[in-house]
């Protein structure tokens, strides 16, 4: 482990230092293997009668204390000399892995270098010195009180060491999985803050794709994570207080017990007393401080300075030139925007029956499709699969050979845009919307004016455009109608960069020229178009059809489906019926003009 070698290779550097912490640490400990002779010689002497020779006694427990306390003076002296050599070490590998990662121009800039400088370092410093100072006390503390305990009272060790060992034992096992409890619930407390910080900051776009629900259930089960890490490591310390408890406490009752004893086999009271200010005091004080110190010190140590060095460590080589030829060849083969389908079923809950079952197509880079069915069939939950933003309960949603989970919806304007059937508009220039998804993943590549005129123009929105006063007008949103929310909507996943355009009725509200002129720009516009249809004009203008019956899926172009699909003559003959031979012969006229 590298925190290890790191720790080790320290100390190894300073064996002086060490050498003198270890004096030191062992005038620190006086008062602990005084205390219990001087206490046994001061009550056998005020029995007796002499009150100045027990006096006597207590005061050289007393200057065995003023030894203690300039011993911890100077153990401190000598602790600096070795953590802050260590401090500078962090700062030295933080600023040079920061400059590594700057220096790399196809990573970002490390903003968090400052925070590991100042105040991490920090933190490994204190923990590395309270870890160091509990473990010398500890060690000379509880060596000094069993070697007064041999000198004064042998016959108690029976009843001292054992419980003491086992104790220190118990601690040393619990430490590993207490230190990985307590790491998985600062994890998760940062996971929590990052899924919070991450939903408030994209709400916008969490709003406009529909993804409440997805983004609610991601956060609450970090949240139901960390619970459980925090309730994990709540249980481990439970068991650490009972050990100390034990450790500490059992040795005490255990020479009480046996004191009849010891005192018929003619030990005197005074001695006895001694050795229960050995346990009482130096012994369970040294077990207590060795389990809250460095447990909670080595928790803060290993967590705290893994992650100086994980985040400080050198970026990667860069690849070989033979491997970025490759490696462009494979990326030029498989980010074409080809989505697959296999055996998909997906349903509302893990006890619900599925509203889609057993779902396979293939849609290819450049393909029209249009999705038919009958209401609460599962066209706008098969558009969320397609766009990411819901996950199969069985099969794979593939795009490019790669499960979806690999394209997260915060990286769909990349590759994927969705636009739901109620159209999301916020306040702000007119340009500043339909520009939203281009700016959040092009920066570089934005539009010109007659761009922007075109994407209007080919869309529909030049009417809009013309009345709010410029591209530069400040909408709002209220004072517009929903099919004008549409077309807003519809030009900005015109203008993103994303290959595949899934639009969940996205046309609902427009009336059927003005539909059919924002299909066309997107069936002529690069890449491939996925529509939910609202009318049958859009199935008559795509490519295929894919109709949805609840126990089968049939997908074919609109003739041979009305040869072989009984659900898409019934929804021929149902918009026929509704809408008029109007819509009909729009779409005849569009896919005619289209050919």
């Amino acid at each position: 482990m590298l925190t290890r070698s790191l720790l080790t290779r320290s100390l190894r550097r300073r064996p002086r230092d060490i050498a003198w912490l270890a004096a030191w640490s062992l005038v620190q400990a006086l008062p602990a293997v005084a205390s219990g002779w001087a206490i046994a010689e001061a009550v056998t002497q005020f029995l007796a009668g002499r009150t100045a020779d027990g006096l006597s006694w207590l005061g050289l427990l007393a200057l065995a204390a003023l030894a203690g306390a300039y011993g911890a003076r100077q153990s401190f002296i000598r602790l600096g000399a070795i953590v802050e050599p260590l401090r500078d070490e962090l700062v030295e590998l933080i600023v040079a892995g920061a400059l590594a990662r700057s220096a790399d121009i196809t990573k970002p800039p490390d903003t968090h270098a400052v925070a590991r400088m100042t105040h991490q370092a920090e933190i490994v410093r204190d923990a590395y010195a309270g870890v160091l100072m509990v473990a010398c006390t500890f060690v000379f503390t509880a060596g000094s009180t069993l070697a007064g305990l041999v000198t004064l009272v042998p016959v108690t060790l029976p009843y001292v060491v054992p419980p003491i060992l086992a104790s220190v034992l118990i601690l040393r096992l619990l430490l590993r999985p207490f230190a990985a409890r307590q790491r998985m619930s600062v994890i998760g407390e940062e996971a929590i803050a990052d899924s919070a910080a991450k939903a408030v900051s994209g709400l916008r776009d969490v709003t406009a794709c529909g993804g409440e629900n997805s983004v609610t259930a991601d956060f609450g089960a970090r949240v139901e994570q960390q619970a459980r890490a925090a309730r994990s490591a709540a249980r481990i310390g439970s068991v650490r207080s009972l050990c100390i408890a034990a450790g500490g406490w059992l040795p005490l009752v255990l020479v009480l017990a046996a004191a009849p004893s010891m005192m018929r086999g003619g030990v005197a009271p005074a001695r006895i007393i001694g050795a229960i200010a050995y346990i009482s005091g130096s012994l369970r004080g040294a077990l207590n401080t060795l389990a809250q110190g460095v447990s909670a010190g080595m928790v803060r140590l290993t967590v705290t300075l893994e992650r100086i060095v994980e985040a400080s460590l050198p970026p990667p080589a860069p690849p070989s030139p033979a491997s970025m030829v490759a490696a462009s060849m494979v990326a030029a083969s498989t980010a074409a925007g080809e989505l697959r389908l296999r055996d998909v079923e997906f349903g509302y809950g893990r006890h619900a029956e599925p509203i889609i079952r057993d779902l396979s197509i293939d849609i290819a880079p450049g393909d029209h499709l249009a999705i038919v069915g009958p209401s609460g069939i599962g066209k706008s939950s098969l558009a969320g699969l397609l766009a990411g933003m819901l996950q199969p309960t069985a099969g794979q949603v593939l795009l490019d050979g790669l499960s979806v989970t690999r394209y997260p919806p915060a990286s769909l304007p990349d590759r994927r845009v969705l636009i739901p059937q109620e159209a999301y508009v916020f306040a702000g220039t007119l340009a500043e919307n339909i520009l939203y998804l281009r700016t959040a993943s092009a920066a570089a590549d934005r539009p010109s004016a007659a761009e922007l005129d075109a994407a209007a123009e080919a869309v529909g929105l030049s009417g809009l455009v013309s009345r709010l006063g410029g591209h530069h007008a400040v909408v709002n949103p209220a004072a517009l109608s929903a099919g004008e929310r549409q077309l807003i909507a519809l030009t900005r996943a015109y203008l993103s960069p994303a290959p595949i355009a899934i639009l969940d009725e996205a046309t609902c509200h427009l009336d059927p020229v003005a539909e059919g002129q924002a299909e066309a720009a997107f069936a002529s516009r690069h890449g491939t178009l996925i529509v939910v249809a609202h009318r049958i004009t859009s199935a008559l203008r795509a490519q295929r059809v894919l109709v949805l019956d609840g126990n089968r899926a049939q997908a074919g172009d609109h003739a041979s489906l009305l040869a072989t699909s009984a659900m898409y003559q019934d929804l021929v003959g149902y918009w026929s019926v509704t809408s008029g031979s109007a819509d009909l012969r729009l779409g005849r006229e569009g896919v005619a003009a289209g050919d």
